[in-house]
């Protein structure tokens, strides 16, 4: 494997990772509103949500979502449609005893809500398709192929962890979790408005 263009793949997939976007949104909330447990679960399944596309792109099936004008729109609507749905969900917070949510998160909808936020997503098959058909050729074998996709993935997910784990520090989100109600509803308001962007602009995640 030539260790140059591993190192593009790397240095792409961290800055694809590190862009704020519904991604970010969702881990961010997750963590906020139910702790460093849920965040992390968060993280972990959005990784293999990354990982799940990667691997689609080198196998050749991401290829049939980006050519589809109406499978790759059909997704995009309910990419929209979810965040719309986790938005609204954050409007109508209420709060329960002491500092938490009457309604906080599990480490169900943290790993349901990691994994769609990617899945829901298309555009990023379009993003791998561009990254990969730069360093993937005739002659790269499956094992170097299958290297790559690790990569974006473990990458990805590790930004989330750090993400969550940061986020999560006792000296913060004791305050943080005070105030979680409001946190919520500013997601809310958030994943709506990526919501809308998502359907206009060039959101990749």
């Amino acid at each position: 494997m030539n260790i140059a263009i591993w190192l593009t793949v790397v240095s792409i997939c961290l800055l694809g990772a590190m862009s704020p976007g519904p991604s970010l949104a969702v881990v961010l909330r997750q963590t906020v509103s139910g702790g460093r447990k849920t965040g992390v679960i968060a993280a972990i399944s959005h990784g293999l949500g990354i990982g799940f596309y990667a691997l689609a792109c080198i196998s050749g099936l991401a290829v049939m979502i980006t050519t589809s004008p109406v499978l790759f729109k059909t997704m995009q609507w309910l990419g929209a449609a979810y965040l719309v749905w986790l938005g609204v969900k954050g409007l109508r917070a209420r709060a329960g005893q002491g500092t938490e949510l009457a309604e906080p998160p599990t480490t169900g909808s943290a790993a349901r809500d990691g994994f769609l936020v990617v899945f829901l997503n298309p555009k990023v098959a379009v993003f791998f398709i561009a990254l990969f058909s730069q360093v993937i050729g005739t002659e790269t074998t499956w094992p170097e192929k299958l290297v790559y996709a690790a990569t974006a993935l473990f990458i990805d997910m590790g930004w989330y962890v750090i993400v969550a784990w940061s986020f999560s520090n006792p000296r913060w989100l004791g305050y943080l979790q005070k105030n979680v109600v409001w946190f919520e509803r500013a997601f809310g308001l958030i994943l709506i408005a990526l919501a809308m962007r998502f359907l206009t602009g060039g959101l990749g995640g």
